[in-house]
């Protein structure tokens, strides 16, 4: 209950900072259109959030047939955890990694790469997909989403002010600076706000899925795999808004990224794990 209270405090902080832009861009009109925005954006994701993660990545439902082993260990898990199985797609890329998304555990979905189901075995494999479903049994992925498309709109309200900085009418002009340091300082509060969101809610979600298996062990592997492998082949589609969906940091390559991850580390992540007692 605690994290779910502190969850929402984050995102009214969001939301917050949505509106604080379009109030100092363009005052009282500026404010209307932000909250406009935010809650067509909160309504969009609560209906649409998984189709519009789905589209973002070129995501493709995965076929019985040809992926007979993932299909196999979701229902599996769906079984152990009590939920409805969820959707299974495959990511179009050898970028090795896993998502959840959808609005209730009803309508959830899971989504693979190909590059995750050449790097794991099997048991390290389920091991990820339990870590999925717990983000679904503990009610995470709206959050993540709505979470994600906020932070999306505060950058690109960011972008249209540093672009009315240098290109807009004599009043934006005359304020260059002002609208320079909100184009930089909205979007780092803004994954600041997504860091806090994301970190507290992997611990558990590592924690929920080793349960759900009985065995902290698969997951403690995949992820040091998923960690090497990431660095080494970073995403290269998606955007920075979404990272925190994810169960690594797809973006991890650069040392800049690790600084500002939405993760905590897998070293201490997998220490965790590995201190579970059964």
């Amino acid at each position: 209950m605690i994290n779910q209270i502190k969850t929402t405090i984050l995102l009214a902080g969001l939301t917050g900072i949505l509106l604080a832009i379009g109030f100092f861009v363009s005052g009282i009109a500026g404010l209307t259109i932000a909250l406009f925005i935010a809650l067509l954006l909160n309504f969009l994701t609560y209906w649409y959030s998984d189709k519009i993660v789905l589209f973002m990545y070129k995501a493709k439902p995965a076929s019985e047939t040809k992926y007979s082993q993932l299909h196999e260990a979701l229902r599996e898990l769906a079984t152990r955890s009590g939920l409805p199985k969820p959707k299974a797609y495959i990511v179009p890329s050898e970028h090795p990694n896993a998502l959840a998304t959808g609005r209730n555990p009803k309508h959830a979905t899971i989504a693979v790469t190909e590059g995750i189901l050449k790097l794991l075995d099997e048991d390290e494999l389920k091991g990820v997909l339990a870590h999925e479903m717990a983000h679904i049994k503990n009610k995470d992925i709206l959050i993540s989403t709505i979470a994600a498309t906020i932070a999306g709109a505060i950058s690109y309200i960011a972008i249209i002010a540093r672009f009315g900085a240098f290109f807009g009418g004599r009043e934006e002009r005359g304020n260059v600076f002002y609208l320079i340091a909100l184009s930089i300082l909205a979007p780092l509060i803004a994954l600041i706000v997504r860091m806090a969101i994301s970190r507290s809610r992997e611990y558990l979600a590592d924690e929920t899925g080793a349960k759900m298996l009985k065995n902290p062990n698969p997951l403690a592997r995949a992820l040091a795999k998923l960690d090497a492998g990431t660095k080494q082949n970073p995403l290269k589609i998606g955007t920075e808004a979404t990272s925190h969906m994810f169960i690594v940091n797809p973006f991890s390559g650069s040392a800049l990224a690790t600084l500002f991850s939405t993760h905590p580390s897998a070293s201490k992540r997998i220490g965790k794990l590995l201190s579970m007692k059964f």
